[in-house]
């Protein structure tokens, strides 16, 4: 397999075969998103049932009086591609070196390219840092300014007298 060494990762085809129908996948996110105990997508809240015969929300929340699934306030929110592909989507996304266009997202999972880059930003936009500190939040200070070059590459036009007299 290449590349780095300590990285373990599954081959598509054990990809494959850990979802091998929406039911599959539909469970296993239900498993990573409440781990616990399930919740309200809406609103948190644990007083929640199952309701039998409700497929697109299956779950109703006694707190907010609303039907929800495990696409609820998530980013396969208001979505109509199956679980499955979400999973080997993410999968996909997740595990590229430069992540993957959506062309070829696209003809992996059978979905239109519009509708795979859809879910690619909803991919991106759910695993952002949002509120984490980073390297470059807040002012950042740049040293070591490197000035100067050949003339031909600058423009005709100098932005500052102090400029204007060192390239004349």
């Amino acid at each position: 397999m290449a590349g780095k060494s300590y990285r373990n990762g599954l081959t598509l085809v054990q990809m494959m075969d850990r979802f091998p129908d929406d039911a599959t996948a539909t469970r296993w996110f239900e498993e990573c998103l409440w781990p616990d105990e399930r919740h309200c997508g809406k609103c948190g809240s644990r007083n929640t049932k199952e309701v039998p015969n409700a497929k697109p929300m299956p779950y109703f929340c006694n707190t907010c009086r609303s039907y929800f699934s495990v696409r609820t306030g998530t980013a396969m929110a208001r979505s109509n591609v199956p679980m499955r592909k979400w999973a080997i989507a993410i999968y996909l996304c997740l595990t590229g070196l430069k992540s993957v266009s959506s062309v070829t997202l696209g003809r992996d999972i059978g979905v239109k390219q519009e509708t795979a880059w859809f879910m690619m930003h909803r991919i991106r936009e759910a695993w952002a840092c949002d509120g984490q500190d980073g390297p470059f939040d807040g002012p950042v200070e740049f040293d070591e300014t490197y000035r100067g070059g050949k003339r031909k590459n600058k423009s005709n036009r100098a932005s500052t007298p102090r400029d204007a007299e060192r390239w004349t």
